[in-house]
């Protein structure tokens, strides 16, 4: 577990120093560096001397293994270069830390000068570094390319007859970090870099839930148990969460839409069998097969869709026949349940027999004004609870956020349990652009409580109603579950 950088800044000095008291259970934790500088000694280098004051089990030490980055780069000689690997990765081994060396640049340094690139591995290795992570950190090597290097670094330190083991480091700028991790493990290596989600400068590193899952579940490794992939989805949202990062509804394996249905033709076919049109089962990394309702939809996705609810409608119903015209024809308006399943959910429920909605907007206004410098908003709504009309007003930094806390205002007296619903995305689409500042809009809302998340949907050609009533629906499906 690659803690970071230390010395570089205090976050990453806290990280360690609170991991110094309280040691992880189940990784080792590495703290990440480069070797000394070119013509320095690593006793006076303040990279290494950070490194130490980590007190960190293990070291990540990063040096060039391309000759033409250490002459446009470093500025340096190659030989001087091999100097300050080999005697980086001694220093560390002297003070009794395990040396992971990252060979940077070593496919582009391969392609260059394949016998310089090796030498680089070699002279960590003989410095006692245990492992040697090949890197592409230009992200720019094909497969191919990664096999010949993972396989002639392979062949030199065993020849040298080195226990040193090889590892895979990988970056996403031609959309092939997962791929070339692959064909590095196949090709021999032991260990694989990257990151949750794949979070990294530029494009990325390896997605590390795509590489395990595929290690396990299509390559038969055991990379990890059954158990902890089973808990993929769950990490990745919550990784995603930590960094305030929206993950894709398409990531693969986790993503909430990678096992999503909406075509007709695939619905009717998951129904008779769910392996229909999946390649695995999505349990399996703690994810879970949808339906999706659009234009496309025939009555199957709206059972299906229905049944996700807990509510079973009769194929046969003339309602269901209704329901299916009537999502057209809202779809036709711009409204788009397809990433809005809270709202579609609303729609089906309140046309059960007996449902009763818990309140109604009966009247709301929305002031904006500017003085000075300062621009605030004013909403007031009407709302009926039970028969009792509450009239209330709140001001917010905009008249969508003024709107949504007089409704709260009105609301949090009979229903509480809506204080712990926040927003946490706002998207605005512009339907038909050809009539200007009249144009249809359409609002969507994501909104959550704790972990649990759901997206809404209003549309209009009034921007402040069509949040409005996409907030209706959020709150409302926010008290229905």
């Amino acid at each position: 577990m690659e803690g970071g950088f230390p010395g570089s800044n205090p976050k990453d000095e806290e990280l360690f120093a609170s991991l110094e008291k309280q040691p992880l259970q189940r990784a080792r934790l590495a703290a990440f560096g480069a070797t000394r500088r070119a013509n320095g000694r690593c006793e006076d280098d303040a990279n290494l001397a950070a490194l130490t004051k980590s007190a960190a089990p293990v070291w990540t030490l990063v040096g060039k293994s391309d000759s033409w980055q250490v002459s446009t780069v470093l500025q340096t000689t190659n030989n001087e270069n091999l100097a300050m690997v080999e005697e980086s990765v001694a220093y560390g081994k002297s003070l009794g830390r395990e040396l992971i060396f990252d060979a940077e640049h070593f496919f582009d340094g391969f392609a260059r000068d394949s016998e310089y690139a090796v030498e680089v591995c070699l002279t960590a290795a003989r410095a006692g570094a245990a492992w040697v992570v090949l890197c592409d950190t230009n992200g720019g090597s094909q497969p191919a390319e990664i096999r010949r290097g993972v396989e002639a670094a392979l062949r030199a330190i065993e020849s040298a007859g080195l226990d040193t083991r090889v590892g895979i480091h990988t970056h996403n700028d031609c959309e092939l970090a997962v791929a070339n991790t692959l064909e590095g493990v196949l090709a021999g290596a032991e260990m694989v870099q990257g990151t949750i989600n794949g979070y990294g400068e530029r494009c990325g590193n390896a997605n590390l839930v795509s590489v395990v899952s595929n290690l396990v579940l299509k390559l038969g490794y055991h990379a990890l148990p059954d158990t902890s992939v089973a808990r993929f989805s769950e990490l990745s949202r919550m990784v995603a969460e930590i960094a305030n990062l929206a993950l894709p509804l398409q990531q693969p394996f986790v993503g909430h839409g990678a096992f999503a249905h909406k075509g007709g033709q695939h619905v009717a076919a998951v129904l008779k069998h769910k392996d229909s049109y999946q390649h695995i089962d999505p349990s399996v990394v703690g994810n879970e097969a949808r339906v999706l309702v659009s234009e496309l939809s025939g009555r199957g996705n709206v059972l299906a869709k229905a049944r996700e609810f807990g509510l079973e409608l009769d194929r046969d119903d003339p309602q269901t026949r209704w329901l299916v015209q009537h999502l057209k024809e809202l779809e036709h308006r711009g409204y788009s349940y397809e990433a809005a399943d809270a709202s579609f959910e609303m729609l089906v429920r309140r046309l059960q027999p007996g449902y009763v909605a818990p309140w109604t907007v009966a009247d709301f206004t929305t002031h904006v004004r500017k003085n000075g410098v300062s621009v605030n908003a004013e909403a007031t709504v009407q709302v009926e609870v039970g028969g009792t009309v509450y009239h209330t007003a709140a001001t917010g930094n905009g008249p969508v956020n003024a709107l949504d806390a007089a409704l709260r205002k009105a609301l949090s007296p009979s229903f509480p349990g809506l204080s712990g619903v926040t927003l946490h995305d706002y998207k605005v689409r512009i339907l038909d652009g050809d009539a200007g500042t009249a144009a249809t809009t359409r609002v969507l809302i994501e909104s959550g409580q704790g972990l649990k998340r759901w997206t809404t949907v209003g549309c209009s050609s009034n921007i402040i109603e069509a949040s409005l009533l996409a907030l209706i629906d959020s709150l409302e499906y926010a008290q229905q579950v």
